[in-house]
């Protein structure tokens, strides 16, 4: 089966901090816009950032894996490991505020990968990840 970009639509409280996050900081081409919402190319998928009014903030949430508090929920993108490498610098030189630094998680085990977790403006959390070796990405 081929692998199909997805469509990924998330609420921001600030849509030109966010704009300027994904455009600037992550590098996503922009695409179609209006005052309330803007599409970005997010490494070959969809994302649509909606703006919405600003809520009473729930407390954050992690899972533990690895000994580490992963955000719930999360999302993100599988890289090439060296482009994730060449990503983590570039994120780095930014001066991101990681939840979880760059690392290898699960090193010498089924599923080695190296992984990273960060937060846009309005606290929307993103995980990049790749993997060792690609064949291994829902191994057990």
């Amino acid at each position: 089966m081929k692998i199909q970009p997805f469509h990924l639509a998330i609420p921001v409280s600030d849509l030109q901090k966010c704009r300027k996050f994904y455009k600037e900081t992550l590098g996503c081409g922009e695409g179609r816009s209006s005052e309330h919402w803007v599409d970005f190319n997010f490494f070959g998928h969809q994302l649509v950032i909606h703006y919405k009014e600003p809520e009473k903030t729930a407390p954050a949430s992690s899972n533990p894996v690895d000994g580490k508090d992963v955000p719930i929920p999360h999302f993100g993108v599988v890289l090439k490991w060296d482009v994730f490498q060449e990503f983590a610098k570039l994120l780095k030189s930014k001066d991101i505020d990681f939840v979880i630094e760059p690392y290898i998680r699960f090193e010498g085990q089924v599923g080695e990968q190296a992984t990273m977790f960060f937060k846009d403006p309005c606290g929307n959390a993103l995980e990049f990840k790749a993997f060792k070796n690609m064949d291994q990405l829902f191994a057990k």
